[in-house]
């Protein structure tokens, strides 16, 4: 009887053992699941950004290049029959030139290339500085820089002109008149018998409104007919950068175009 119990209650543990174990077990596996497919779902959101990340900037890569090759065959090998671009050569026989800037260091940013060009034709360059650039404070360091820049570009020192009036001072939020460049611009003209002006476009290169405004000076000259018949006028085009791209792949490249007023 007593052997009949303890078999029996041995049994029952061994039962309550399994059971015991195999609830733990299937309480562990519940509790794993979640992390197993968090994990999971973790990795496949990776796998695949990274996928589509891949795939976007090899899209983006290939518009790009796409467009350079295009812009490259219509406005460099097509314009002469699409005339999409009219492109227009230094004069051949300028003799005295008047290089309109409104900041020290323009000359060098933006015009350097057309003043070593015209001085190689032997091009004698007068330079028109609107301002001291003292925007930051740096104005006789910038005038100084002007000069050390000019002299480097062959433009002699008592052919270069700094003005530092009050109502033409460095600051894009101040409006520079469109009268008073005009007026200082023709009066350098007649002064310096120039047959040749070279200044900003509308856009101004950079954007910066003093450079915008002496365009509108010179625009206002040439449509009231005060500039000097002889005189040729040439602006710098502002170009996207994607043209800027593809134009420093494509050296030499034309700096000016020719305005028709």
């Amino acid at each position: 009887m007593n052997d009949t119990a303890s078999e029996q209650l041995s049994e029952q543990s061994l039962r309550g053992g399994e059971t015991t174990v195999e609830s733990v077990s299937e309480e562990g596996g519940e509790e794993g699941q979640p992390w197993t497919i968090y994990q999971f779902i973790r990795d496949q959101a990776l796998f695949y950004s990274r996928e589509t990340l891949d795939h976007i900037v090899l899209v983006i890569f290939i518009y790009t290049l796409l467009c350079l090759v295009l812009y490259k065959l219509l406005f460099h090998r097509c314009s002469r029959w699409l005339k999409l671009v009219r492109k227009s050569r230094l004069p051949a026989t300028a003799n005295r030139a008047l290089l309109v800037t409104a900041h020290p260091d323009d000359e060098s940013m933006f015009f350097g290339p057309t003043i070593l060009e015209l001085r190689r034709r032997n091009c004698r360059i007068f330079l028109l500085c609107l301002s001291d650039g003292n925007y930051d404070k740096k104005g006789p360091t910038r005038r100084q820089e002007l000069w050390d820049a000019s002299e480097s570009l062959g433009i002699k020192p008592e052919d270069i002109t700094l003005l530092n009036a009050t109502h033409l001072q460095d600051d894009p939020a101040v409006e520079w008149k469109t009268v008073t460049i005009a007026n200082q611009i023709l009066k350098h003209l007649e002064a310096l018998d120039a047959d040749l002006l070279v200044t900003f476009d509308k856009d101004g290169v950079s954007g910066h409104p003093n450079h915008s405004a002496i365009y509108y000076a010179t625009a206002s000259l040439c449509l009231s007919g005060m500039i000097p018949n002889k005189c040729k006028v040439l602006t710098l085009e502002s170009v996207n950068l994607c043209r800027k791209y593809v134009s420093i792949l494509d050296l030499p490249i034309t700096l000016l175009l020719s305005t028709n007023w």
